[in-house]
């Protein structure tokens, strides 16, 4: 039982930073295509 706690646990903290990686990349991109908008102008 211990176990599948722990399992749980960890599978919950990675879901967690995949869902972080995820929204910072879209960030970055949003970023990156707002200063590149400005640079052009």
């Amino acid at each position: 039982m211990a176990f599948i706690t722990s399992l749980l646990g960890y599978l919950g903290k990675l879901v967690f930073y995949v869902i972080l990686a995820v929204l910072g990349v879209f960030t970055g991109k949003k970023l990156r295509e707002r200063k590149d908008a400005k640079t052009k102008e």
